[in-house]
This record gives C-alpha cells, structure tokens and sequence, in this order.
C-alpha cells in the first residue's frame, strides 16, 4: 500500500508539473497565439462577408497552427477564430460599409456614407476587346504553360489593365471575377497618402502640423503630418510578424491602435531616419479621423466616395480608427481607378481633388541618415532611387507603384499612360519579377 500511495503521489506531482508547465506554456505563447486566431478570424470574417466566398482557408499563409483552428459564431455578424475551439479564441464583427473588426463586443462605428458608383469609368465597363499581345502578357503573369504547381505558387488572382484611362487588358482566376473585392494590404498606404492629400487641398490639415496627439509633452511632439506619410517620425518600431512585436501587438492586440503607437516612445529624432511602420499610417489616421470627426467614415467621405469607389470598404479597429496600413479592400477594377486618380495628379471628373503637386511630393523620396525601404516617398515607392540608379532596369523612370503583403501591386507608368493592377496571394514565391515582366510586355503591346 506504501508503495501504491507513493507512486500516486508522484504520478500526482508529474500530472501538476505538466499541467502547470502546459498552462506556462500556453501564456507565455498566448500573444502569438492570439496573432494567428485573430489574423484567421479577421480573414474569414472579410472573405465570407465582404468578398462573397466560402473559400477563406485559401487566404491563410502556410503555418503551423492552421490544422488546429477552429470557426464559429455566436451570433449574426460575428465570427470567431480558435485553437481547438477554446483556446486563443478571437471574435471579428461584420458592419455594412465597414467590413471587420477584431474586438470583444460588437463596435458601435455609426452609419457607413453610401457610394454611388457613377463618377467612377470603369464601374459596370464591358471586357475590354481581345488583343493578342496584351493578352500574352497577362497571360505570362498567370504562370499560363508553366507547371501547375509553379502557377499555384505565382498565385495571381487578377490583373487589370488601363492605357490612357481606358479599360484595354483583364483576366481573373477561378473563383474571382470583376465583381469580387481583394485586399491591397499595404497599398492601403498609397490610399491613406490620397486621403491626406484631399485633405490638404480642402485646408483641413497641413503636411508640417505638429502637435499630433494631445499626451505627446516631449520630443513626440515635433512629429509632423509628413513625417508619418514618410515613416520617418522617430517612434519605436518593428515590423516582423513575430512574438511581442509592434506589428502584431497593434493588429491582434489592440482595440485603439492609434492610440497604442501614439504611447510608443522615441528611438530616433524625428525626421533622421526612415524605417518602414504600418504604425505611422494608422497613427496618422486615428489624427485624421479626429481631426475631421469622421472616425470610421474618414475613408469614404474623403476618397471613395468622390472616386465612385463602390466596391471599397476600409476596415476599422474597434475605436472607429481606419486601419490605414492595411484594410482596404476594392475590386481590381476599383484599384486601377485608384491608379488613374494618382496618374491624373488628383483630377477626377473635372475636379481637382488633390493639391497640384501633391503626387509631386508624395513620389519625392528625401535624405535621411538610414532607411530600411530605399526609394520610399509618402505611401508610394518610386522606381528611380536617390542614387539615381533603377530599382526595375526595364520600366520607364517615372515609374511608381503602391505595393501590398502577398503580391498585390498598382503600377504606375505616367510617360506611357498606363496602370497596371496585380492581385494574388502569393505567400512564398517572389511575384515581383512576374510583374516587371508583365509592364514590359504590356508596353512593348500597347507602344
């Protein structure tokens, strides 16, 4: 019996030390843990809800934790991501106009301004005539011939084509069409530099005010308008995906994101140095949508709305902040307009919406004593780099272009009149030389 008793006892003690190294375990990991339910949550939120798809497992980059995820709901509107149904678990929220939004309660963002699509070209356009050249291109950019597995890797989902504003070249994969929204990740950033600009030109703001935030009594407060478009404020920053980083922390762990980089602290002066911050973008857009007292609405009533942009939808956090870094979410169609907007120098319909040199400005890439993004301007990079030399060898000079996660691109070429959209999900292959390759091609076509 002694000894049956003692071995209990140990069997006991082995089971607690387990337990309480899982349980350990489980928080010390539960940060990054929550990245991934909350990125997974969020996704399948906007594929199903906004893209109209039943598919949002395809959007979900290779990982780990994926076999163990689970989905549900609690109620209409709502979608939760898991581990295993009880752990980690995240709750996105759907809102007409709004998309979704990562918080523990449903979000009161107020009514979405509604957008009538009939200052917008290309809403409702036919296909463009075929062009076997153009055609050929696009068709390069698929990965059309190449082996299955390449073309799946490539990823590309859709790719429109405008020559002086007119609709000449599209194509869509399997499950995609005209009518399906994709998210532009990062090029959400080009979009924010248009918001402010429109801004700008209406007298609301300007690029040097300072004295952003009200807590900012030190040296924060010389942060300017312009600085933040530039990522050169100065605030503590690191864009790795990874465990306890800015990045995440703002994304899936916060419900003002503004708020929570704007009480980050300094690690360079402002204006010295430029390093790549999805931080400053949001930051500057919970500035913007106070400073208007727009909130949620800020994207639509100062941009998407004027451009017809009806497909749009501009995802906020949960205190009505646009996630400017990263939330935009158009058709291709609605993309490329987005392109002819900044190819037009902010002429839309008659109107001049941007101040005259805005776009000027914004592809003008200043000198800093380090940067982590060469070429860099305010939301969009550029293809000639201050060294003068070429980022893309074969593109025209003046070429620019508004770059997103996973391969979306809106390429600029103003001395050739075109506009070129790339969508995809490419998580693991370099898209990039595909899509040189396509401009090239499109412009030897079109030329």
């Amino acid at each position: 019996m002694r000894i049956l008793r003692r071995t209990l006892i140990a069997l006991a003690v082995v089971v607690a030390v387990v337990v309480a190294a899982g349980v350990a375990g489980y928080w010390w990991q539960r940060p990054m843990l929550l990245t991934g339910t909350g990125y997974a949550a969020h996704n399948a939120c906007a594929v199903t809800e906004l893209a109209g798809r039943d598919d949002p497992e395809h959007d979900l980059p290779p990982n780990p934790l994926v076999p163990y995820l689970r989905f549900g709901a609690d109620e209409p509107g709502e979608t939760t991501g898991s581990l295993l149904g009880i752990l980690a678990k995240q709750r996105a929220w759907y809102t007409e106009g709004f998309g979704c939004t990562l918080a523990g309660e449903r979000p009161d963002l107020g009514t979405a301004t509604a957008i009538d699509d009939a200052g917008n070209p290309l809403a409702g356009a036919p296909a463009p005539t075929a062009d076997a050249a153009v055609d050929a291109a696009i068709a390069a950019a698929f990965a059309d011939g190449a082996p299955p597995e390449q073309a799946a890797a490539l990823g590309t989902r859709a790719v429109v084509v405008l020559k002086d504003g007119e609709l000449v070249g599209e194509r869509y994969a399997d499950g995609f069409d005209a009518a399906t929204p994709q998210l532009g990740w990062s090029m959400s950033k080009s979009a924010t530099d248009l918001i402010t600009g429109v801004l700008v030109q209406q007298g609301v703001v300007a690029l040097d005010d300072a004295d952003l935030r009200p807590e900012w009594t030190d040296e924060r407060a010389s942060i300017t308008i312009e600085q933040l478009l530039r990522m050169t404020s100065g605030l503590e920053w690191d864009e790795t995906y990874d465990l306890g980083t800015p990045i995440t922390q703002m994304l899936y762990g916060e419900a003002d994101m503004g708020g929570y980089v704007a009480g980050l602290p300094l690690e360079h002066a402002p204006g010295t140095v430029q390093e790549y911050s999805s931080g400053s973008t949001t930051l500057l857009c919970s500035v913007l949508a106070e400073r208007t007292g727009l909130g949620a609405d800020l994207p639509r009533q100062t941009l998407l709305a004027p451009l017809g942009l009806s497909s749009a939808v501009f995802e906020p956090d949960a205190a009505g902040t646009p996630v400017c870094s990263s939330y935009l979410w158009m058709t291709p169609r609605d993309w490329a307009v987005l392109g002819q907007f900044a190819l037009q120098n902010g002429e839309w319909n008659g109107e001049q919406l941007l101040p005259a040199d805005w776009m000027a400005k914004s592809l003008e890439v200043l000198p800093v004593e380090q940067t982590d993004d060469p070429g860099y301007g305010m939301g969009w990079r550029v293809n000639t780099l201050t060294d003068g030399s070429p980022r893309w060898p074969g593109l025209p000079a003046d070429t620019y272009y508004a770059s997103g996660h996973d391969g979306q691109k809106v390429i600029v070429v103003p001395s050739e009149g075109l506009v070129v959209v790339r969508m995809g999900f490419t998580p693991e292959a370099d898209d990039e030389p595909s899509e040189v390759q396509l401009v090239e091609e499109l412009i030897a076509a079109l030329g």
